[in-house]
C-alpha cells in the first residue's frame, strides 16, 4: 500500500497539472458513472492529502476522494504543458520509485508529435480526469468517491494527525494518542486513528532508528519518547517526498554518499530478514504481527 509521502507527492502533482483547469470527468469502467457526472464539467480547485487519503476538491462544493488501498495507482501522460507527469501506485506495481516522465519525444517544448488527447483506456479504468493538456486514469483503488466538503471533513475526523503537516498541536496529539493505548507500539503505528499515513516501511524503520522495542505497549513508551519518535517519522517521510522514494538509512551505510543509495541499501530492516543488522550485525527478524510483516533487530531493538 502507498504510504503517506506518495499520497502527498500526488497531491502536489494533482495541484500542478490540473489545479484551476476545467475538467471532463469519466468512469470508462463504468463502477463511478454517478460519481463522474457530479463532477464532469468542473473546475477543480486544489488538491490535498492526509495520511493515505487524496482529496481533489472542485469548485462546486463537491470532492473527489481516493484510498488506492493495496492495488490502487495513478496514471497521468499529456503534452509538453503537463509537466510531472508519471505513474503513482501500489508499490507492487510501480516500486518504490515512480515511473517519471523525463520529457522523451518533447522537442523544444512543443507537444509530442502526434499527440491528440488521451489514448483508449486500458483495463478496468475507474475514473479519468481529462484536461486540455494532459489526463489521469485510477485503476484499483478501494475508495473512489465524489463527497461534500462536509463529508471530507468528517474523513479527517477519523483520522490521527499526519507527520507531513506537523501542524501546531500535532505532535501534542500523537503522543496523548499513543501514551492512551497498551496496544504494542508496532500496532499503533499502523492504526490510521493514532497517526496518519504510516505504512508498513516506515513502521519498521522508524521503530529500528528510535531503538525501540516492536512490542512495547504504548502507554509504556514515555513522553519524551514518544515526541522523538513523532519527530523521526515526520523528517524520514518528508526526505520521501522530497527523493520520490522511502530513504531511512544514512549516507555511511551507501555505496557513493553523493547520491541515494542502491535499492538494497535504502532500509535498516524492511525485507532485510535473515540477514546481519547494518549497525550490531544481529540477524534481522522477522515475524507475522496483526497481519502484517514486522521486522526488527532483537539486539538494537531489545525490551527495556
Amino acid at each position: 500500500m502507498p504510504e503517506g509521502h506518495s499520497i502527498h507527492r500526488l497531491a502536489r502533482q494533482f495541484g500542478d497539472v490540473f489545479a484551476g483547469e476545467r475538467l471532463a470527468v469519466s468512469s470508462p469502467q463504468g463502477r463511478f458513472a454517478a460519481g463522474a457526472a457530479l463532477l464532469d464539467g468542473h473546475t477543480m480547485v486544489h488538491a490535498s492529502a492526509h495520511g493515505k487519503h487524496l482529496f481533489l476538491h472542485f469548485e462546486h462544493g463537491l470532492v473527489l476522494h481516493v484510498h488506492l488501498g493495496l492495488y490502487g495507482a495513478w496514471d497521468f501522460g499529456g503534452d509538453s504543458h503537463f509537466r510531472g507527469a508519471s505513474s503513482i501506485g501500489a508499490p507492487r506495481r510501480v516500486g518504490e520509485r515512480e515511473v517519471a516522465d523525463d520529457g522523451a519525444g518533447l522537442t523544444g517544448g512543443t507537444a509530442p508529435a502526434g499527440y491528440a488527447g488521451p489514448p483508449a483506456p486500458v483495463g478496468a479504468v475507474r475514473v479519468r480526469l481529462v484536461s486540455g493538456h494532459g489526463w489521469a486514469d485510477l485503476r484499483g483503488a478501494t475508495t473512489c468517491a465524489a463527497i461534500t466538503d462536509a463529508e471530507a471533513a468528517a474523513v479527517l475526523d477519523r483520522l490521527g494527525p499526519d507527520p507531513l503537516h506537523n501542524a501546531g498541536g500535532s505532535r501534542d496529539d500523537f503522543i496523548r494518542r499513543i501514551l492512551a493505548k497498551r496496544t504494542p507500539v508496532a500496532t499503533l503505528l499502523m492504526d490510521q486513528k493514532v497517526i496518519a499515513g504510516v505504512g508498513n516501511v516506515y513502521r519498521a524503520e522508524v521503530l529500528f532508528r528510535g531503538r525501540i522495542d516492536p512490542l512495547l505497549p504504548g502507554r509504556a513508551l514515555g513522553e519524551d519518547a514518544a515526541g522523538l519518535l513523532w519527530d523521526d517519522t515526520s523528517a524520514v517521510m518528508a526526505d520521501g517526498v522530497r527523493d520520490g522514494r522511502i530513504i531511512t538509512t544514512t549516507a555511511g551505510f551507501w555505496t557513493r554518499s553523493d547520491q541515494l543509495p542502491l535499492g538494497e541499501e535504502a532500509h535498516f530492516v524492511y525485507r532485510r530478514h535473515g540477514q546481519p543488522c547494518r549497525v550490531c550485525g544481529t540477524a534481522v527478524a522477522l515475524a507475522e504481527h496483526a497481519a502484517r510483516k514486522l521486522y526488527w533487530c532483537p539486539s538494537c531493538q531489545q525490551p527495556a
